[in-house]
């Protein structure tokens, strides 16, 4: 792939990338990997859905204007209604010969303010955001202060008790590796095996901010707000540390906690298998909502 993001945004909107075949692939189409953050509060998640707003219906409809009617928008983590991101990742296949410069630019003249395209670029033949994910990690913030900040009231969830940290943490780490999440999945039987590798887990904690970041292979239906609400419960002393095993090894979703609400989740980043088209993703940065709490935690960790 030539060049780096900043490259490719910096190229003229008439410019190919160098290297680049002018006359396109053999059957006309190409796919463009696109980054892209957004506030999701407004949002009924990211997957298409009939008469609700949703962020592939805005890509969608965005790339149709800018691309043609035939663009196909698919996405790495389609995110629940209320769930962030900033470093979600999607292939957008497309007969169009715009630069990756000129469709970034040309997307968010006319996507949603809350819905933003942070780096365009060309992608590798037959790449598939999900489908070629290694890894996705995400961030779910706590706001522990006794008033909810109201800065934060869109991106964390308000638990004004104090939390045992290091029970918390305790907890988490009978999570990490290879298991059946079926006791923090909320439907069963979607069409999937319930078994997800947690690369990495931690609690991250700056004043009366708490983050929670989890890396994993893949993630099922509402496992990351089901582990979270298992977590306050042992933050809170209403469990043990320990009672996090318990409900692992008993896979039923009834042993777990509550369900921890959409708006203080984060997808940060998605990771691709070093010869796919994965961009690099500075997490957090300097994003005045996610502050340093989301760049501490996304920092790589063991």
């Amino acid at each position: 792939m030539a060049g780096s993001p900043g490259e490719q945004c910096r190229l003229s909107p008439d410019r190919l990338p160098a290297g680049a075949d002018p006359d396109g692939p053999a059957d006309g189409m190409r796919t463009l990997e696109v980054r892209l953050a957004y506030d999701g509060g407004d949002f009924h998640g990211w997957q298409l859905q009939p008469d609700r707003p949703t962020i592939q219906a805005a890509l969608i409809r965005a790339g149709q204007e800018v691309l043609g009617r035939g663009v196909g928008v698919v996405g790495a983590s389609r995110t629940d209604a209320g769930v962030h991101a900033l470093g979600q990742v999607a292939s957008v296949r497309t007969s169009s010969r715009l630069t990756p410069w000129a469709v970034a630019r040309a997307l968010n003249a006319r996507l949603p303010s809350a819905v933003r395209v942070l780096a365009a670029r060309e992608a590798p033949a037959g790449f598939d955001a999900r489908r070629w994910a290694e890894s996705k990690r995400y961030v779910y913030v706590l706001d522990l202060g006794p008033a909810a900040h109201p800065f934060l009231r869109r991106f964390a969830w308000h638990v004004p008790v104090g939390l045992d940290r290091s029970g918390m943490t305790k907890a988490l780490r009978h999570l990490r590796g290879r298991h059946d999440f079926s006791a923090f999945c909320a439907s069963a039987g979607r069409g999937r095996a319930p078994f997800c590798t947690l690369r990495s887990a931690r609690v991250v904690t700056r004043r009366q901010r708490l983050a929670i970041v989890i890396s994993a292979d893949s993630f099922l239906h509402h496992m990351v707000r089901n582990i979270v609400g298992s977590l306050v419960e042992v933050g809170r002393g209403a469990r043990p540390a320990d009672w996090v095993a318990e409900v692992l090894v008993g896979r039923d979703r009834k042993l777990a906690g509550p369900t921890a609400p959409a708006h203080g989740l984060t997808l940060l980043r998605v990771r691709y298998r070093r010869d796919g088209a994965g961009m690099p993703v500075r997490p957090g940065g300097d994003d005045p909502v996610a502050g340093s709490i989301i760049e501490a935690g996304s920092r790589r960790h063991r």
